[in-house]
Parts: C-alpha cells; sequence; structure tokens
C-alpha cells in the first residue's frame, strides 16, 4: 500500500495535502478509515478490533486531519458540527465531544500524547500523519446532514454558578419575577378558555426562554439565570392538568442565541413563549415580558413591571393572591394556599447551592465533593434552607455508595440530611425524591420508596426528575407500562435532557425493546456525550441483541474501570472467548470486590447459577445500589427458574 504523502506537525509538509478524498488516514498508532469513521489501533492485541466514532467526534478528528498539525479553532468546530438554528450549550458541547475524542485515543488534557489544547484557542493534532489510500467519490467530509442531525448537548452554565451576586434581593426578586408572570399568564390563559367556550380547555404547552441581561453588567447573568429557573419552577406547579412547561434543561441552549421563535415552537413542540428581559436602576429592578403564540407569532400579553428591591415581598404576596383569586375555578385550595406563601432564602447561601447543584451535575468522584463543600456552606449559611440539606443527602449517598468515605457513614448522613429537609419543608419534591431513593436503595423498602416518589410527582408534576424517580420506582416493581407512560412524560416535559432519554432507553432496555432503547440511548449520547450509564447501557443492548463485537467499541468509552471490566466479562463471554472473559471477571473480582452486584450479573449471564447467588447475597449484606433491578434486570434472566431466586426477592421484600 503506497504512502501518499507524511509530514510531522513540527515541521509541516509544503505540499497541500491529497485533493482526492481519502480512505486510510494513519496518524500516531492509530488508522481511521474515513469512509465509515472507523478508528482502529496498532497497540490493541487484537488488530482487527475498531471503534466507530460518533459523527460528532468523527469529524472533529477530520478537522484535526486536514489541518496538518495546524490549529482547528472552537469557532470552527461550532460552524462544522451544529447547524446555524441548532440550540446547543456550544461550550459544553465541544468539551465533551474533545472529551470522547481522547478516550478514544487513550490521550489526556494533562499529558496529550495526540490532542493539544491551546487556551482559548483552539486544538491541534501532535503526531506524523499518512494518507495511505484514495477513493474515487469518496469525501473526506462526510454529509452535512448528518452533521445538522447531530444533537447538542444541554448543561448548567459554569460561567452562571461561578459567579457571586452581592444584590440582597435576589431570592425575593425571583419569587416576584415568577409571580408577575404568573399573572399575565393566567390572565391570558384564563381569558382565552372563557372566549372559546369550551367545557375542558385542551392543555397548553408553554417555555420560558432564559432572561436576557439587560442591566450592563455581566455579572447579573447569574441573576437572570437564577429568574429563569423560579419562574419555570413556579409556572409548572400552577395547573399541570392545563399548563404543561419546558423544564429548564431543554430552553437554557437558547441562552445568548438570537433564535427564529417558529423555531424554538418545532424544537420544543410548545404553543406559547414567554420572553423576558431584565433591568436595573439603582434599588429598583425593571422585568418586560411578552407572552407569544407560536402559530402566529402573535403578541397575546406585555407588560413592565419596576419595583423597589425593599418592597419585593410584600407585592408577591399581593400579586399571588390576587392570581389565586382571579382563577379559583382552575386551581385547588392546596394550589391556592401555597400561592399565598412566602419562602425567603438567604442570597448568600443560594449562590452556594447553584455552585453545588453545578458540580454534582457533572457527575465525577471530584466535582461531587466539590459540590458537598457548597451544599455544606448553603446550610451552614441559612440552616433552614431545605434544597441545600437535599443536596447534601445526595452528595453523601453518592461518596458512600462509591466508597469514597465509609459506606455505612455515608448512607446514615444521607438519610439524616434528607429527614431534616422534609421536617424543614414536608412539601419539598425534591426531598421526597431523595427519600424514595434512600428507601428502595438503602432499607429495601420498596413500598414506602414508590409512596415518596408518587408524592413528589404529586407536588411537582412538572418536575422531570420527579417524574424519572417515580418511572424508575415503577420500573423495578416491574410495573414497566406504567414506567414507560412516566418516562416518555418526562421526554416531553424536558426533551433536549440527555437523562430524560436514557432514563426511557432504560425502561425499554427491561421490557426487551431493545431496537426502542438502542435508538433512544443514542439519542442521549448525541445530546450529552458523558451521560450516565450511556455507553455502558449501549454495549449491554448490543450484547443482548447477538451483536457482542460491535459492544467491543462502546465499552471503550465507559469512564469506569470497573464498569469496563463487568462489561468486557459479558461481551467476550458472548463472543465465545471465555479465556479473555475469565481475565475480566478476575479483574473485577480483585481490584473491585465492593462491586459485588456487577460481579453476580457476570455469572449470572455465563449460568453459573451458584457463584451468581453466592454474590447476590454478598450485595444484600453490603446493601448495594444495584440490587434495586433485581427484579427486571435481563442478565439474571438465567436465575428466574431457580427456586433461589424467589427467595432472593423475597429477601429483598420486592412482590413476587
Amino acid at each position: 500500500m503506497a504512502v501518499l504523502s507524511r509530514f510531522s506537525t513540527d515541521d509541516p509538509d509544503p505540499r497541500p495535502a491529497p485533493t482526492t478524498p481519502l480512505r486510510l488516514v494513519r496518524f500516531g498508532a492509530f488508522e481511521l478509515d474515513a469512509t465509515t469513521g472507523e478508528l482502529s489501533s496498532r497497540e490493541t492485541a487484537d488488530p482487527n478490533q475498531k471503534i466507530v466514532l460518533r459523527e460528532q467526534v468523527f469529524q472533529v478528528l477530520l478537522m484535526l486531519l486536514e489541518r496538518k498539525g495546524a490549529i482547528v479553532t472552537r469557532e470552527e468546530i461550532k460552524n462544522r458540527l451544529w447547524a446555524d438554528d441548532t440550540v446547543v450549550d456550544f461550550d459544553r458541547g465541544i468539551n465533551t465531544t474533545i472529551q470522547a475524542l481522547r478516550r478514544s485515543l487513550g490521550d489526556s488534557a494533562d499529558k496529550p500524547r495526540y490532542i493539544e489544547t491551546l487556551a482559548r484557542r483552539g486544538y491541534r493534532l501532535t503526531v506524523p500523519i499518512e494518507y495511505l489510500e484514495s477513493v474515487p467519490g469518496t469525501a473526506l467530509e462526510k454529509d452535512r446532514d448528518q452533521q445538522q442531525d447531530a444533537a447538542a448537548t444541554i448543561s448548567i452554565d459554569a460561567r452562571t454558578s461561578q459567579r457571586r451576586t452581592k444584590l440582597r434581593w435576589l431570592v425575593p426578586a425571583m419569587l416576584l419575577v415568577s409571580a408577575v408572570v404568573l399573572v399575565g399568564i393566567v390572565f391570558v390563559l384564563w381569558r382565552h378558555s372563557r372566549s372559546a367556550g369550551a367545557p375542558k380547555p385542551q392543555r397548553i404547552v408553554l417555555a420560558v426562554l432564559p432572561f436576557e441581561n439587560l442591566t450592563g453588567d455581566p455579572n447579573k447573568e447569574y441573576l437572570a439565570d437564577g429568574l429563569t429557573e423560579e419562574t419555570i419552577s413556579q409556572l409548572s406547579r400552577l395547573n399541570p392538568e392545563q399548563l404543561g412547561v419546558i423544564a429548564r434543561t431543554s430552553v437554557m441552549g437558547y441562552k445568548h442565541k438570537a433564535a427564529r421563535l417558529d423555531q424554538v415552537g418545532r424544537d420544543l413542540s410548545v404553543q406559547y413563549v414567554l420572553e423576558n428581559s431584565l433591568r436595573e436602576n439603582g434599588d429598583h429592578i425593571r422585568l418586560t415580558s411578552h407572552l407569544i403564540q407560536m402559530k402566529d407569532q402573535t403578541h397575546l400579553w406585555a407588560r413592565d413591571y419596576d419595583y423597589p428591591a425593599k418592597d419585593i415581598l410584600r407585592v408577591q404576596d399581593d400579586v399571588a393572591k390576587a392570581v389565586a383569586e382571579e382563577i379559583k375555578l382552575h386551581l385547588t385550595s392546596q394550589q391556592q394556599a401555597e400561592l399565598g406563601q412566602s419562602h425567603s432564602v438567604k442570597p448568600e447561601a443560594f449562590d452556594a447551592y447553584l455552585q453545588g447543584y453545578y458540580f454534582f451535575e457533572r457527575n465525577t468522584d471530584k466535582d461531587t465533593e466539590t459540590a458537598g463543600k457548597y451544599y455544606e456552606r448553603a446550610t451552614q449559611l441559612d440552616p433552614s434552607y431545605a434544597l441545600a440539606w437535599v443536596g447534601l443527602s445526595r452528595v453523601r449517598k453518592w461518596q458512600g455508595m462509591r466508597g469514597l468515605i465509609p459506606t455505612e457513614e455515608g448512607y446514615r448522613l444521607a438519610r439524616k440530611e434528607v429527614e431534616r429537609a422534609l421536617a424543614l419543608n414536608p412539601n419539598l419534591a425534591g426531598a421526597h425524591t431523595q427519600m424514595g431513593r434512600i428507601k428502595q436503595q438503602l432499607d429495601f423498602d420498596w413500598a414506602g420508596g414508590d409512596a415518596s416518589y408518587q408524592r413528589a410527582v404529586e407536588l411537582e408534576p412538572g418536575n422531570p426528575e420527579a417524574v424519572r424517580g417515580a418511572a424508575s420506582s415503577a420500573a423495578m416493581l416491574g410495573r414497566l407500562d406504567e414506567a414507560l407512560q412516566l418516562d416518555r412524560r418526562a421526554v416531553d416535559l424536558d426533551r433536549l435532557n440527555a437523562d430524560s432519554w436514557e432514563r426511557l432507553a432504560e425502561t425499554e432496555f427491561f421490557m426487551g425493546q431493545l431496537d426502542e432503547a438502542a435508538a433512544d440511548i443514542k439519542k442521549a449520547l448525541e445530546l450529552n456525550p458523558d451521560v450516565w450509564p450511556g455507553d455502558s447501557m449501549l454495549s449491554q443492548i448490543y450484547v443482548l441483541q447477538g451483536r457482542p463485537q460491535d459492544a467491543l467499541p462502546e465499552i471503550k468509552l465507559v469512564r469506569y474501570d470497573h464498569q469496563r471490566a463487568y462489561l468486557y466479562a459479558i461481551a467476550y463471554y458472548a463472543l465465545g472467548r471465555k479465556k479473555e472473559s475469565d481475565n475480566a471477571l478476575r479483574e473485577l473480582i480483585h481490584k473491585f470486590p465492593q462491586n459485588t452486584y456487577e460481579i453476580a450479573g457476570v455469572y449470572a449471564f455465563r449460568n453459573q447459577s451458584d457463584e451468581a447467588f453466592e454474590w447476590l447475597d454478598r450485595a444484600y449484606v453490603q446493601r448495594n445500589a444495584g440490587l434495586i433491578e433485581t427484579k427486571v434486570d435481563p442478565l439474571l434472566k438465567s436465575l428466574h427458574h431457580d427456586p433461589r431466586f424467589a427467595s432472593q426477592l423475597k429477601k429483598l421484600n420486592f412482590p413476587i
């Protein structure tokens, strides 16, 4: 095979890259097939083992190869990966794509072998490149339509969570704005429903776009984002049967983007959009809101609100009570009572809470530790802040589950902190969701946990996290049809959130709907390549579909060593490569003996029932969180006809 050209990044070849479309490109220890997106390494024991790169990762690698060691800017990556009308957090999307590419290459940002990061500029490839083969009519760059189909990553804006505000009226302002916006929307929708004369108004779906910061101070972005979140939260609790509100994750991608309203309507499938802007004048704030109907982009309602900071709490209560009176036919007595309540939080505690939330959502051990420090600070600044106690409970449970702190200590603290949150606010949906996790995963109290999840959904039916929790509970108890309905509801509420699609795929996986599960987990991975358990689930789906060879590239992308060992043990066994399966299982047991449920799953898949039950017993003693899947886990299917399996379910308090 002739080499067409070769060059080094230190001394670039002055000749242009071949104009004939390329097929095979070699760089460092890797070869890329530019027609299929398959990446292979000459350093692996199996030379035929290939990784099929996802579209976004593939396109970035092509850009680096095309540049011959020159810089590829982040702006160029953005333009290549996403069409003009795509709505994403571009910084997050680019970062996760580069991280996925580095994982495929066995590279790291700290000690790069292949991809060098140039701060605030972009990236470049640092190894020699060889063009090995050209194929007429094959384009190095894949079809642009495929690029436009690549989904975007939506996440909490890191800049938001890292800023501080000294405005003492931060949280009262958010409460006021929510009530003010509520007045206009409820009045318009109430008026429309009356004029239509319909006996039962159709359910309306609305999106609250991120508040636009027009104060002239970029540090007030933090306030604008807080107003967005609080407004969504207030409106979603108003009357869920008649008004659905798109969740925060799905709308924050429109921040700082002049998106066309008709595109927003199509992206989110909404009938109404609420646009907002924020201005500041001394100790006054001014909010401008526009309610827009999507079908003809008519401005149904627009109003400015200007209040001094010192009167905000009083005005908020007055407005909320007026709203309750205006729409009393549409609200329950409990909802009317809640609208009249004031919820005050110290601004510094709220700031610390948002910092904790951001780091916890990054889903790594180090970031979780950082999140715990911020949540602790929030509870110290305001001991009555129930939501911060919920956040701290989630951190302690994670740390106990991962062995970062003594397991029993982590679980004890998690229980204590969520109980305190419920004592402070028994109507906090997030606290009931966390209590549901603890009851089911730690106590094996399935009925109690299920009741907690259902209570969370009753309190906040528009909260996708609560709905996902209820779906998970229903699935674990074997109520898979009910779980599927809840999962689809969560997707409707938060259709650009990778977690919602992942949860839907998980239920489909348990139901044996493997094609649907594969499609939906791929959708989740397109939205966020780091979604958990993303690649892990996809590899298991491939194994159960009888495609274990396709699982191997996915396993390489899994971030945790113990999970990779578990998956390799399964995939190699399905391939008939028992020796390699044995080696992977041996590594799992010796290096990660605390992962008892995963070890049991491998033995069950390998039809070694005695060993499987032995490790399930160990998992029970350990209170391993994986046991919640015992009733529905497809990998345990070989155990179902063994009398010991029914005994195991009984011991775990599962309904049989």
